[in-house]
This record gives structure tokens, sequence and C-alpha cells, in this order.
């Protein structure tokens, strides 16, 4: 009992029973309510992007207007919404120092943004939307139930995991994503009963509203040999240099774009042009929107070995100049083609591969190894995850502490070296 409650932050362990069960229910109940709420936003944001991407393929001139959108979601954010710009990494500034609740249209905004660069075919994925909706409309409970900075931390992780656990289906990697995303090598425990509660009850909730997740099957996973172990470190050291490229460019063209074009709303807008052109260029729809035919094909028949690149190319141009979206499906797509792609000269499984490609590209990008891990051993099932731990590991260290977040703190980079961190 008294260890649960040392995991909701209480430093002491209480001198009465009534305290200790008074708090464990207020945790349960604020955490069943995040829940719920994390759930039905992202259960709307799926529909919402079911619908754009249907509309888009059923529609192929929206392609044409790629450039239109993007300028239309600029000035959105540009008249309404400055204060939210920076996104998960405005998340991630109030966790570590609480100044001020997030703004309302966060999640408006975020909401219409995405749907916008899915509907006119950006490469943008939909996990950084999920939490920023969730969040946002979570972080509304501090100044209802007037809770101290403490325990808005909690409230805001258990955001974050609800929503994660709610877009994937995932709510063991949910729950620890959202430990474990806020420091590069520390994994914070004093939410991790909320974080546990509000994923599995966003997952659930999702599911109740309807909307199913993909499916992914990976049937032949050989015993884990010395020789296994070896190849897996390999392709986790693949994984790991191709999360530190994508993280490294996403940032580079966003400077960039920052460094040329002074007015923002103008950034999205030759983006798309350019997004655009590629599509034409290419002469293919697989490398926009979320991608979710590739990732299934990845794990069934041999993909094309270049796919990971152009998608690499595809997703950092588009977040880089300013659409809106998460990079976390785009990640899982680069993963499953890459593993694949490697199953050509590494002697396992390419679907097995696939998966913890999947996983690992995702770790090494966000920082998340023991995250990755789960979401294999949700996905594809036990059998994967010695495998896939060792990707997500592996890649994890040859990424550095180089990640998509920039307001990540970093307690611990590469292969053991620390750098200043203060809680």
């Amino acid at each position: 009992m008294w260890k649960w409650l040392r995991c909701l932050g209480r430093d002491s362990v209480p001198e009465n029973w009534i305290p200790a069960i008074f708090d464990l229910v207020k945790w349960l109940l604020i955490s069943v309510t995040i829940g719920i709420l994390t759930g039905t936003s992202s259960a709307a944001l799926l529909a919402a992007l079911d619908w754009a991407t249907g509309w888009r393929e059923a529609h192929s001139w929206l392609l044409l207007l790629l450039p239109i959108g993007g300028l239309l979601s600029g000035l959105i954010y540009y008249y309404l919404g400055k204060s939210v710009e920076a996104g998960n990494n405005l998340l991630l500034e109030e966790i570590h120092d609480p100044q001020q609740v997030i703004p309302w249209q966060m999640a408006p905004l975020v909401f219409v943004g995405t749907v916008i660069a899915h509907l006119f075919g950006a490469s943008v994925g939909r996990e950084g939307t999920a939490v920023q909706m969730g969040v946002a409309i979570v972080d509304r409970l501090t100044s209802l139930l007037r809770l101290a900075n403490a325990d808005r931390r909690i409230i805001m992780m258990a955001g974050i995991s609800g929503s994660f656990a709610a877009v994937f289906g995932t709510p063991l990697a949910g729950m620890v994503f959202g430990l474990e995303v806020l420091t590069i090598g520390r994994f914070r425990h004093d939410g991790i009963f909320p974080c546990l509660i509000a994923a599995i009850v966003g997952d659930r909730i999702t599911t109740a509203w309807g909307l199913h997740h993909q499916v992914y099957r990976v049937p032949i996973v050989p015993p884990l040999t010395i020789w296994g172990i070896l190849i897996a470190v390999i392709a986790g050291i693949a994984f790991g240099l191709t999360a530190r490229l994508f993280a490294t460019l996403s940032h580079q063209i966003s400077d960039y774009f920052k460094a040329k074009i002074s007015y923002p709303p103008l950034r999205p807008f030759v983006g798309g042009i350019l997004v655009a052109i590629a599509i034409q260029l290419f002469g293919t729809t697989k490398y926009i929107g979320l991608g979710i035919p590739t990732i299934v094909s990845a794990f069934d028949t041999q993909v094309a070995p270049w796919d990971f690149l152009a998608k690499i190319a595809f997703t950092t141009l588009s977040l880089g100049s300013g659409f809106k979206g998460g990079e976390v499906t785009p990640l899982f797509y680069i993963g499953a083609t890459l593993g694949n792609a490697i199953s050509a000269i590494l002697p396992l499984p390419a679907p097995l591969l696939a998966g913890m490609g999947f996983v690992g590209i995702f770790a090494g990008a966000t920082n998340t190894p023991l995250a990755g891990t789960l979401i294999a051993i949700e996905l594809f099932g036990v059998s994967v995850g010695s495998y896939a731990g060792i990707a997500c590991v592996v890649s994890y260290l040859c990424a550095g502490d180089v990640g998509i977040y920039r307001a990540q703190k970093k307690a611990r980079s590469g292969f053991g070296g620390f750098s200043d961190f203060q809680d």
C-alpha cells in the first residue's frame, strides 16, 4: 500500500490508513477521468483522420491544393495559436517547470491543423496531435481541483499516457511513455499509478467508441541464440543511426525554414509546394499521410528498399516546414520498411525485422527504449519482446541524446555518459 502512495509522489508513509485510502481513491478517480477525456478526444481524432484519408484517396486533386492547405494552417496558427506553436515541447517544458495552464486553444487548433495536413497530403502522423489535445483538455483539472504544481505534473504525464495508449492501443507502452519521455536517461516513478490507470482507461474508451487499431503479424520468431543477439544488435545500430538522421534532419529543416522565411504562414505554403512536386515526381501517394498500408505490407511482402528514405524526406519536409501532426506513425513506417529492407542481408525473418524496426526507430528518435519494447510486446506478441528489446536499447544508445523532442531534459546520453541535470 505504501509503495503505491510513494508512486503517487508521497515522500513519507502516512501515520494512519485514512489519508492513504483517500489519496489512492482521489488519484483513481482523477486518472479514470483523464482516461475518459483522452480516450474520447483520441477517438475523435482517429475518426477525423480516417475521413480525411479516405476523402483524399477518393479525390486525388486535393494533392494539388497542399500548398493552400499549408497556408491555411499557417495562418490559423499565426493569428490564433502563437502561444501553443511549440506543441509537444511546450507540454514537456510545463511538466519540467510548471508556469501556467496549457492554453485551451491548443486542442482545437492542433486538431484542425492535423486534419488539414492529412486531407491535402502532407506526410505527418497523429500521436503528437493526440497528446497535445489530451493534455490541453485534462490540464483544465488543475484549476478545477485547485491542484499544486506537483500534482499538475502528474496529471499532464497521465494525459500523455492516456493519449498515447488510446491512439495506438498499447496501454502498457502508453504508461511507460508518459514517464520515460520527459528526461533522457531517467525514468520517473512519481506518476506511475495515474499513468497506468489513464492509459488503460484511455485505450478502452477509444475502443468503446468503435475505433479499432491495426493488427500486425509476426508469424515466425526463431529462438534467441548468441547469433540472434548479434544480428539484433547490428539491426539496432542501423535503426539508431537512422533515428538520429531523422531527428537531425527534422531540426535542421525547421531551422532552415525559420531562418529563410520570416513570415510563418508562408513556411508550410512553400513546404506544401515542395511536397506536392515530390508526389508528382515519385508518381505515388505511398509516402504521404500515415502510410498504414505500406507498414502492413512491410510485414507481409518485400517492399522497395528505398521506401524508408523517401518517408524520411517527405516527413521531415512536411513537419519541418510547419505542417501539424505527429512523428511516431511515420517513425513506425520508416522502421518497418527499413527492417524489411535489411532482411535481404540479415538472416532473420522479414516480418520480425520489420517489427524490430517499427519500434527500434521509435525508441531511438524519442529516447524511450522501454516504451518501444512494450509496444512490440503489445502489438506483435511476447515472443518478439527479446529481439525488440535489444533493437530498442541499441538504437537508443546509438542515437545518443539527439531526439525529436528538443524540450527533453538530459540526465544521461549515449553509452553511460552523463550531463548536468537538475529536476
